[in-house]
């Protein structure tokens, strides 16, 4: 049998959330990612796990 690999805390990802935003916005906001050493997606999906934990009840 071989091994499974273990996850490392990381979910798998498997829905698209489909936003429509000023191209301008979208440019700077991936230019300052990239900066950043980051990616556009991981900051917004860390804005979503951020603002569900801080507004659920």
């Amino acid at each position: 049998m071989a091994a499974q690999k273990k996850s490392k805390g990381k979910t798998k990802k498997d829905s698209q959330l489909i936003i429509r935003i000023n191209g301008e916005d979208r440019d700077q906001f991936v230019s300052l990612c990239d900066e950043l050493d980051t990616s556009a997606a991981r900051e917004i999906r860390r804005f979503i796990r951020d603002f569900v934990r801080e507004n659920s009840n």
